[in-house]
């Protein structure tokens, strides 16, 4: 049995406590696509972890956290975060494994994906620059390589190889920067990647699932930046919705029970991209100084907006989400108004459609009106004890999306966390 935790906005909503907290109930947590331009925020022993490649579930010592072959992996990143998850007193080499399917991230892969976005001018999609696209890239251009490549005696000559090719392309786009240092840190990172458990991922999650374990697959970034779904060309290069857990890890779709959907009580989005219920005003900012709204792996400053009803609905149905976690409710308590989408007009029609090209057809959001309940309910333990008016807002989200509001997280704490 597979359940899935995944995000359903743009990305940041809070996944990593999310997975953190159910990890408990699971045998086995694994990736199943996205690289290090995630950011799972966890808070261990009171101290605010980051993780981007490595399992939110690596901090419970006998769950077995498996990066699946959908994921492109940095060793460097993923070298750095072995060390910070040693820091608690644990040892990440007894549970952590990796599929040999795994593309790896190269140096050139990150000069790759500066050079290009730099090229870009204004039309900057936003990439986090750390050489996921072009990594996917050389994946389905059947270049790429896998971490099964790097125990085999002919890695060296694939990886000059891929490079050459890497350095024709830089060439082409006059890249100048030096990254030989960039080449040292990974050869390094590579030996100690070497080391670790590297398995043929697809039969090892299978057989576990067999044996009646049960699985949870943590998704990164969000469904409107999937590469098919989202928000395009303003999206992540890899598939970010429930379909992309049996490629990411090689599972049948019968093995998928619940999907968790994952959703801020508000929006956010990082970087370049349509975001119809953004707000450039005070309340935006409020809500970003509020909620610390700075990206996990960039620091960058997000975008803050008001809930989008029509965007949530069409992620629910891509995902066929079962149960929805609302995280940093808690947020909203300054607030004295709140507004939520519940459609858009586009070319002077109302729908509750997101449009094929979001960028083009600039949809305008038509809001309700909710009371903010102006008290704080961080410290809240259960569902019956939240100020009425935010039962009020909670329960008309529930009825938009028609699909059970099952989980209100109110603060970064393991504890914090309200079931309805």
């Amino acid at each position: 049995m597979v359940d899935v935790i995944l995000g359903l906005q743009w990305g940041d909503e809070g996944k990593g406590k999310i997975v953190d907290y159910f990890a408990k109930d699971y045998d086995v947590v694994a990736r199943f696509q996205g690289g290090p331009n995630a950011g799972h925020t966890l808070y261990v022993q009171d101290k605010k972890v980051v993780l981007h490649q490595i399992p939110s579930g690596i901090f419970h010592e006998h769950k077995i956290n498996l990066i699946g072959n959908g994921v492109v992996l940095d060793p460097v990143t993923l070298a750095r975060e072995y060390k910070s998850v040693e820091q608690f007193g644990l040892d990440p080499s007894k549970n952590l494994y990796i599929s040999d399917r795994t593309h790896l991230i190269l140096p050139t892969h990150r000069a790759l994906d500066k050079a290009n976005e730099l090229a870009k001018g204004n039309e900057k999609i936003g990439s986090t620059l750390k050489g996921i696209g072009p990594a996917y890239m050389d994946k389905t251009g059947r270049n790429g390589l896998r971490v099964g490549d790097l125990l085999d005696k002919t890695f060296t000559t694939q990886y000059i190889k891929l490079r050459m090719k890497h350095q024709r392309l830089l060439d082409n786009f006059n890249f100048q920067e030096d990254i030989t240092s960039w080449e040292e840190d990974f050869f390094e990172a590579v030996e100690f990647l070497k080391k670790l458990k590297i398995v043929h991922g697809e039969y090892f999650i299978n057989e576990h699932i067999q044996q009646g374990k049960k699985v949870l697959a943590e998704g990164a970034q969000g469904s409107m930046l999937d590469v098919d779904f989202g928000t395009f060309p303003f999206v992540t290069s890899s598939s970010t919705i429930s379909a992309g857990v049996c490629s990411g890890l090689g599972i049948a779709p019968q093995k998928i029970k619940e999907v968790l959907g994952v959703t801020k009580a508000y929006c956010t989005r990082v970087g370049s991209g349509p975001f119809p219920t953004e707000l450039h005003d005070d309340t935006g900012e409020l809500i970003r100084k509020t909620g610390s709204e700075f990206g996990a792996t960039t620091g960058r400053p997000r975008r803050c907006g008001w809930m989008d009803l029509v965007a949530l609905k069409y992620a629910c149905m891509i995902n066929g989400v079962t149960k929805i976690v609302m995280t940093k409710a808690d947020i909203l308590d300054v607030l004295d108004e709140l507004q939520v989408c519940y459609a858009y007009r586009v070319n002077e029609t109302e729908t509750q459609q997101v449009p094929y090209q979001m960028q083009r057809s600039q949809p305008e959001p038509l809001y309700k009106s909710f009371d903010g309940w102006k008290q704080p309910s961080d410290t809240i333990k259960s569902y019956d004890a939240l100020p009425e008016k935010m039962k009020t807002y909670i329960q008309y989200l529930n009825d938009y999306l028609n699909v059970p509001l099952k989980y209100i997280s109110n603060g970064p704490g393991r504890d914090q966390l309200i079931t309805h």
